[in-house]
């Protein structure tokens, strides 16, 4: 597994980088934001997961990581950052980042959660496409689209709604999707199944589609075709 690591505390990105070879990973290091960008959006690099600081010198994080996304670049990506307040942390999430870890943190965390997000299945490379009603997913490209309109969905927004429409009318639990899209027994807060939910119903909602998550009190999430 080969990870990209930005971080401009120096002391701290070889910390991360000395555990994280340890444990058998290629790492390689960017300490400021304008040769950070060169290295993430550089598809040839070809990264299994990125770990990236919020706050860098020159061009911040969250523009690295916009920037990954438009590029189709859909490796994982963890937010390492000092900001710790709930707008932060959606802001982060809902610009294609899969985790968000606040600074200080422990090592083994950190490594913990790169060892849920590489267990993730490799991405599917053949032109396939899931469709209902009126919304249809393409596993390649990670676009959901409706009618003529469509977006790109982050890597979590992407494994999650594909297990809707894989089945849909399906009541899903917060702990089957904890599961199915983290893929890991480590400790992660439910609240994260929640929080998808509302991005994926804002994304519903922007393609104006007839598809709908609707809430089954005390069972969970369905996805749903809305009938006129």
């Amino acid at each position: 597994m080969k990870i990209l690591l930005i971080e401009d505390d120096t002391q701290l990105c070889m910390t991360i980088k000395e555990q994280l070879t340890k444990e058998g990973y290629i790492v390689d290091t960017c300490n400021a934001g304008d040769e950070a960008f060169l290295y993430a959006v550089d598809p040839d690099n070809d990264y299994d997961l990125a770990i990236i600081d919020r706050m860098l010198p020159i061009i911040d994080g969250l523009s690295i990581i916009k920037a990954m996304r438009q590029k189709n670049i859909q490796i994982p990506v963890i937010i390492i950052t000092g900001m710790s307040e709930l707008n932060d942390k959606i802001e982060g999430l809902d610009n294609g980042a899969d985790d968000y870890l606040i600074k200080p943190f422990h090592i083994k965390e950190l490594s913990a959660r790169v060892r849920a997000l590489v267990r993730r299945p490799p991405q599917i490379k053949e032109n396939i496409t899931l469709e209902i009603d009126d919304l249809s997913l393409n596993l390649a490209s990670h676009q959901l689209s409706c009618n003529h309109n469509s977006l790109l969905l982050t890597p979590k927004e992407f494994h999650l709604i594909q297990i809707f429409l894989s089945s849909p009318g399906t009541i899903f639990s917060r702990e089957q999707l904890l599961q199915k899209v983290w893929n890991t027994n480590d400790e992660v807060e439910p609240g994260n199944v929640d929080n998808y939910i509302y991005f994926l119903r804002k994304r519903l909602k922007c393609l104006n589609s007839n598809c709908c998550i609707n809430s089954v009190y005390g069972s969970g999430y369905s996805l749903e075709v809305k009938h006129d």
